[in-house]
């Protein structure tokens, strides 16, 4: 009888299940498990990260360009209590993560060992399932299991915790299941759940019925790959969709349809006023939180017939009660409302196609005049050149503060597809340096342009090595404006202005790039940007750029809040 150890049964377990990938940092209780994935570099990637929370982030950003788990290990104590963080937001964003985590020897619990922590506990708040493995024999099993939780239902992070002793434990080969999977379970999704017959009937009465209907599409239907029911949908019954910033991609830019970004960071003002005032509205894929729903005024809580699509029992209809609740697959449900929506009338589809187009063509052309200061560039006009030399070939991730509302709303998307992620369940910083390896490493034939800012960089630039070590072809632009501008703008706007704790001071963020081994620049005109962004386009290499910024209290970005504040209501938005 052939004897393997429980590491190496874990490594085959999950190349057998379609895992290629995994993101992570070493540490003492999983140098067993690395000496297993030595032996299988060319079925099983092990992608090298600075940092166990980047390790998370990177895994999360394959997982959502590549609608596949993302895989991510660490060892016990300070590597899995770092990780928690990158693990927020995949749980928040629902992005389906594969954590494996190695912990002490079972024969130390309890004895105060050295790293040793309830890594159950530690996890309970950040995966949907996670589970010890006692026995080397129960890994090909457990392992299954977690995948498929990862990818069922609503997606999110999983994890699988392994004594270190469990690594080294023998099992006989013959007893185990080792081969590959009879599905790749590592896909998303894992079902295709269909919603209740007579609720879409419902559903499909009460938008043909609509004066001014409109659709809200979130996340979802990037995980359910409905790009075309989607589109589909808007066609035949003449509904203009809005996105949230999760949701961006769903649909053309380009199409009649699409009215753009809606809420409370990036959202455009006529979509945020179309969805106030709808009097039906189907929501897809979105958590129609307090910010997606611009404070609960599009769609209003009351007053508006509401149909909500989601995997999620428990989620549907948590925000509006009243909703016609479609429980089910985004892709399915969509497919069972087209079946028996009618066909709008061709006088209707003209109208309010061209209400769309001509309203969204006049807020693109609208320009406002803007003080900039020596060296500095505005954000809408770095994201829109670099869009209009990289085009549709490039995947955009943007962190929070002022990457997310300039990256989300002037982004043009011609593609329907996952091309710009963004982290909105949590809005981690430092996501987007790290998140843009994960990306990279899924989709290696298309450049990736990550968007930070000052703060995150400091977060993060440890990863820039990684990026160099690996030669990936990312685009960094760094928006600095020499503070934590979104804290400083909310103290600025709601606190009498009072700045506290906001103004660090300055990293040379090109020195350190350079130093990390890529090439970095510092720009502070649009001519030499574009010049830059064309040499990147015709030879894709790692190339940071540090460009300086007008501060959002001086430029004020799409953020309708922020206005409806300097208008003169100081009451802070509650999110």
């Amino acid at each position: 009888m052939a004897m393997v150890r429980g590491a190496d049964v874990l490594a085959e377990s999950l190349i057998g299940l379609g895992v290629d990938t995994i993101f992570g940092v070493p540490g003492d209780t999983g140098v067993v498990f690395y000496d297993a994935l030595h032996a299988v570099p060319d079925q099983l990637r092990h992608v090298l990260a600075r940092d166990e929370r980047h390790a998370a982030a990177m895994a999360d950003g394959y997982a959502r360009v590549s609608g596949r788990v993302g895989a991510v290990e660490v060892s016990s104590g300070g590597g899995t209590t770092y990780v928690v963080g990158g693990m927020g937001e995949a749980m928040a964003s629902g992005v389906p993560v594969l954590l494996i985590t190695s912990d002490i020897h079972r024969s130390s619990r309890g004895s105060g060992a050295l790293t040793e922590i309830d890594q159950l506990a530690l996890f309970s708040a950040v995966t949907k399932h996670s589970a010890v493995v006692e026995h080397a024999a129960d890994i090909p099993a457990m392992a299954a299991q977690a995948v498929r939780a990862a990818t069922e239902g609503r997606p999110g992070p999983v994890a699988l915790i392994f004594p270190e002793d469990v690594f080294d434990e023998l099992v006989e080969r013959e007893t185990l299941d080792l081969g590959p999977a009879a599905s790749r379970l590592v896909d998303v999704p894992g079902l295709r759940e269909a919603a209740q017959a007579d609720r879409v009937t419902e559903a499909a009465h009460l938008l043909a019925g609509a004066e001014r209907p409109a659709i809200m599409a979130g996340s979802g239907v990037h995980s359910s790959q409905a790009w075309s029911e989607l589109a589909e949908l808007a066609e035949t019954g003449a509904i203009p969709v809005a996105t949230t910033i999760h949701g961006r991609g769903v649909i053309a830019d380009t199409d009649n349809w699409a009215l753009g970004v809606v809420g409370n960071n990036g959202g455009r003002p006529y979509a945020n006023e179309y969805l106030a005032s709808a009097d039906v509205v189907l929501l897809v894929g979105t958590r129609a939180n307090a910010t997606d729903t611009n404070s609960w005024q599009g769609p209003a809580r009351e007053g508006t017939a509401v149909i909500q699509i989601d995997i999620d029992e428990d989620r549907a209809g948590r925000n509006f009660p009243g909703a016609v609740r479609l429980v089910g697959d985004a892709r399915t449900v969509l497919s069972q409302i087209l079946a028996e929506l009618p066909k709008a009338a061709d006088d209707v589809r003209e109208a309010r196609a061209g209400g769309v187009v001509a309203t969204r063509t006049a807020w693109r052309e609208q320009r406002d005049p803007v003080d900039l200061k020596e060296h500095q560039l505005l954000p809408r006009d770095v994201v829109e050149l670099v869009d209009e030399v990289l085009g549709g070939a490039a995947v955009w991730v943007a962190d929070p503060g002022t990457p997310t509302p300039n990256v989300a709303t002037y982004r043009q998307i011609t593609t329907p597809g996952r091309d710009v992620i963004i982290p909105r369940g949590h809005g981690p910083m430092g996501y987007a340096i790290p998140a843009a390896v994960g990306i990279s490493v899924a989709v290696p034939d298309r450049p990736v342009v990550s968007v930070t800012a000052d703060g995150s960089f400091a977060m993060a630039c440890g990863e820039l090595e990684t990026v160099s070590r690996l030669d990936l072809p990312i685009l960094y632009l760094q928006f600095t404006n020499h503070s934590l501008g979104w804290i400083k703008m909310l103290q600025h706007l709601y606190v009498g202005q009072r700045y506290f704790g906001v103004d660090p001071g300055t990293i040379d963020a090109v020195k350190v790039a350079e130093g990390c081994g890529l090439r970095a620049e510092r720009v502070a005109t649009l001519e030499r940007l574009r010049e830059l962004v064309a040499e990147f386009a015709r030879n894709p290499q790692p190339l940071y750029l540090d460009i300086e910024v007008p501060h959002m209290i001086d430029v004020l970005p799409p953020v309708p809040a922020w206005q409806t504040a300097l208008d003169g209501d100081a009451e802070r938005p509650v999110y």
